[in-house]
């Protein structure tokens, strides 16, 4: 049975480390993601483990697995935690013009020289004390990231997701084809579907392996093309294109960012869909004034510029 004293007196920390170890289930992954060392966690679940005379957790391997009583009381900890969050962060006004905050935005890296420029120069005059970082983004990881508060924000290409995390669309982007001019001469100068398929292809991805999302889409369509190279940006693959006869398949509006004498771009010759980026945040933020502004302007930056 639980000790009701020892209850009353409880460090409330002991629950944000409780409801950390209780998502990753797992004492170093929970420890990385509120930035202490796995020592300190072991130490608080030893504590709630004598207040709540429950052993929470045992460990199988490398998991942190939890019982019976841990699942039962959980998810009403868990959102109870939530509210008191919400609470606290509705107390007090948000004011743009003075606001000294941080806001922290996991955005993917090929998103990043078409969005936040435009976002940056949007928000500049309207929150002239606050300070913005653009942080790398795991994309494994977005749902701890927002949980935590660890980013505030997340700026990727659209895809599914469940709550707690919520999500709007930002932009929509068509394909395009990026070549070197002085290398290809095509057929009444428009690239076809037979010079698509013939030619060889970079493909961009932070992943060693795998199909990427045009080839996703391609593929749909009975159509494979030969990838000769795979690099990880785009500013990388655009630089190999020049001098080459290779062809880079990317949005229109990164595209747009490398033209030059040695670049030219072309329609995708094949019918695909536009490839979306959403805004992606919790659910326990939804309610947040400063963050919610924040989520507004952004839209507002993107959707009335020229990406």
């Amino acid at each position: 049975m639980a000790d009701t004293k020892a209850i009353q007196q409880l460090d409330l920390n002991l629950l944000k480390i409780f409801e950390a170890l209780y998502r990753e289930q797992n004492m170093t992954l929970a420890a990385k993601s509120l930035f202490i060392t796995p020592s300190a966690v072991s130490h608080a679940i030893k504590r709630l483990r004598l207040v709540l005379n429950d052993p929470l957790f045992v460990r199988q391997g490398q998991q942190m697995l939890p019982t019976a009583a841990c699942q039962r009381m959980a998810p009403q900890l868990i959102n109870a935690l939530n509210n008191i969050r919400e609470v606290l962060q509705q107390c007090g006004d948000f004011d743009p013009l003075t606001t000294q905050q941080t806001f922290n935005i996991a955005i993917h890296e090929a998103l990043e020289s078409q969005i936040m420029p435009v976002m940056i120069n949007h928000l500049a005059r309207l929150i002239p004390c606050a300070h913005i970082a653009s942080v790398a983004l795991s994309r494994e990881h977005i749902a701890r990231q927002l949980s935590n508060g660890e980013v505030d924000l997340v700026i990727d290409v659209a895809r599914a997701v469940n709550a707690p995390l919520m999500h709007s669309a930002l932009v929509s982007d068509p394909f395009c084809v990026l070549v070197d001019p002085r290398q290809h001469a095509f057929e009444h100068g428009c690239l076809s579907q037979a010079d698509y398929i013939a030619a060889q292809h970079i493909a961009v991805s932070s992943r060693p392996t795998g199909r990427v999302m045009e080839d996703l889409l391609l593929q749909q369509q009975g159509i494979n093309r030969q990838i000769k190279y795979r690099c990880q940006t785009y500013q990388t693959a655009a630089k190999i294109v020049t001098g080459s006869t290779f062809m880079l398949t990317l949005p229109r509006s990164i595209a747009e960012q490398f033209l030059s004498s040695n670049h030219a771009i072309y329609p995708l010759p094949f019918s695909l869909s536009d490839i979306d980026t959403h805004l992606y945040w919790h659910s326990n933020t939804q309610n947040d004034p400063a963050l919610n502004w924040l989520r507004q302007h952004i839209t507002i930056a993107v959707q009335n510029s020229p990406i």
